[in-house]
């Protein structure tokens, strides 16, 4: 249901909504319900050095506003409504939020990404709280498209990432968003603790045999390093 947003509550009129891309929108509802579930108003961090960062990659929305239709016909919020940037923007803008705030992009690992930056501007002080997450939504064929003539998607549609039975991918959509503190200052705070976060690496694949197929041994590496600075076991680690 991403047409069914109160762009009031937000302080945007509905004719700025229609211009935004449903990701912007869906990043401030759930920005919102994280912030609630945390137990913790959402205007109490204004001017706060709270930080924002946010995975996004698609830009269906931006096609769908062009396709078929007249130049003159764009509309005066196209610009901002589309843009990746203001995705984290948006977020500082209507919080009031002063702290380091950014959208990136790195497909599929995008949201993962947000929150290790996250994590490592909350060790270096940078920020107060984080947000971090991303946010998915497939709204036109065309990329769904061209990774099929690419042989790309999974005809079972599973995911089976470096098994022998691999046959490629499967896309989502979605949206999530954690908040993030110094477990100090959580436990200071009496916050709600969903848990905590013991490290987090980042890597890149490198030469592989194709740009967009995984390198197993990069993936290893940063595994066995993720495990290093957590101070704990591969066999400690539990999933489920």
């Amino acid at each position: 249901e991403i047409d069914h947003f109160d762009p009031r509550h937000f302080g945007i009129s509905p004719r700025e909504a229609a211009g935004m891309d449903p990701q912007q929108r869906l990043l401030l509802e759930v920005c919102w319900e994280a912030l609630e579930h945390a137990g913790i108003d959402p205007f109490s961090l204004y001017r706060s050095s709270t930080g924002v960062y946010m995975g996004i990659s698609a830009h269906d929305y931006a096609h769908l506003q062009v396709r078929g239709e007249a130049l003159s016909n764009i509309s005066p919020h196209f610009a901002s409504g589309v843009a990746s940037s203001v995705a984290a923007g948006r977020i500082s803008y209507v919080l009031g939020l002063n702290g380091p705030c950014l959208s990136l992009d790195t497909a599929c690992s995008s949201s993962l990404v947000a929150v290790h930056l996250a994590c490592e501007a909350l060790r270096h002080g940078e920020c107060s709280a984080a947000m971090a997450g991303g946010v998915n939504l497939i709204l036109s064929p065309e990329p769904s498209i061209a990774f099929a003539q690419a042989g790309m998607l999974s005809v079972r549609g599973e995911v089976r990432a470096f098994d022998v039975g691999a046959d490629g991918f499967v896309r989502g959509e979605g949206c999530g968003v954690v908040l993030l503190k110094r477990r100090s200052d959580a436990v200071r705070d009496g916050d709600r603790v969903l848990g905590w976060i013991l490290s987090s690496v980042v890597n890149q694949d490198g030469a592989s045999s194709g740009l967009t197929v995984p390198n197993g041994l990069a993936q290893q590496s940063l595994l066995r390093e993720a495990h290093r600075r957590a101070g704990i076991k591969a066999d400690q680690v539990k999933i489920g």
